[in-house]
Order: structure tokens, then C-alpha cells, then sequence
């Protein structure tokens, strides 16, 4: 994919409400404005990187762009898993992802536990690639070191 790496920054809001609650893997989502604004060679499926919510610690992350089809979604969607514990939720705040790498396509699932499972093994990847030095250093992009204001709605796409 030509796109990749590919940085986008815009404020979080509510998706599905399953992340937290029925998968337990609790997930960031993009808007609308966000998702539609994706380059044409940004396929659907999982992938991994680096982000950031307002001018916090970047983090590994692993995101889900598509349809989700378990669910059955008829929304596109980009759903951003921080891999870190964070104490509440930070609905309305900025997020700003690198997507570094691809790990596979979307796909469906026969079970809520096959998908849980595909979940954490697509963590485990993700943690894993972002160790590689080629991906590290992406982590210390200019993109990050931006100051982020969380009373501006602005949305950034592209690098």
C-alpha cells in the first residue's frame, strides 16, 4: 500500500458500544469525515501502528478499518485499540494514529470467541512488528510532537 505510513489526527467518538463491553478490547473511534477521507489504497482489515490521544504518551496500537462483518456493519468504520490501560474514557478528545503496517484482511467469524481470539493474536502481531527498528523510529515523527488543542475540531489526513 503506497499510503502507508498513513497519519490521521481527529476527535474520538462513540462507536458501537462492543468493544469494552462485549469483546472486552475497548477501542477509539474516528468520525465519519475521518474514515471517508482514507486514500483509495487503504483496503479493509486490520492493521497496526502508533497513536496518541491529545498530547499524551504514543502508544502501540492495532486498528480495524471496514465493516466489521461478525457484526454486520453498514457503516465503514476505523476502530483504534490503544495497547494500554487507560483509568476512563476519552470520548471528544483528539487522537492522532500512524498506521504503519498491514496484518491481514477483515474477515468473518463462526463465534464471539474466534473473533476475541483473532483480536488478541492481531495484538500480539502488533506489538511485535512495532519492535522492529523501521517502525520505531516512526514513533518520534514530527506528527506527534505537534501540540494538540482539544477545543479545536480540526481533522487531519495524510502525511
Amino acid at each position: 500500500m503506497r499510503s502507508l505510513p498513513y497519519f490521521c489526527r481527529g476527535p474520538v467518538i462513540r462507536g458501537f458500544g462492543r468493544g469494552s463491553k462485549e469483546l472486552g478490547i475497548p477501542t477509539a473511534n474516528f468520525p465519519e469525515s475521518v474514515v471517508d477521507s482514507l486514500p483509495a489504497d487503504i483496503s479493509t482489515g486490520i492493521y497496526y501502528g502508533w497513536a496518541r490521544v491529545d498530547n499524551g504518551d504514543i502508544h502501540k496500537m492495532v486498528m480495524s478499518i471496514g465493516w466489521n462483518p461478525y457484526y454486520k456493519n453498514l457503516k465503514k468504520s476505523m476502530e483504534t485499540h490503544l495497547i494500554h490501560k487507560f483509568k476512563e474514557d476519552f470520548y471528544g478528545q483528539m487522537l492522532s494514529v500512524v498506521m504503519v503496517g498491514y496484518i491481514r484482511p477483515e474477515r468473518g467469524f463462526n463465534s464471539l470467541d474466534e473473533l476475541i481470539t483473532a483480536i488478541h493474536s492481531d495484538i500480539e502481531e502488533a506489538k511485535r512488528m512495532l519492535d522492529l527498528p523501521e517502525h520505531t523510529k516512526l514513533k518520534e515523527d514530527n506528527f506527534f510532537r505537534t501540540s494538540i488543542s482539544t477545543t479545536t475540531n480540526q481533522i487531519l489526513n495524510g502525511h
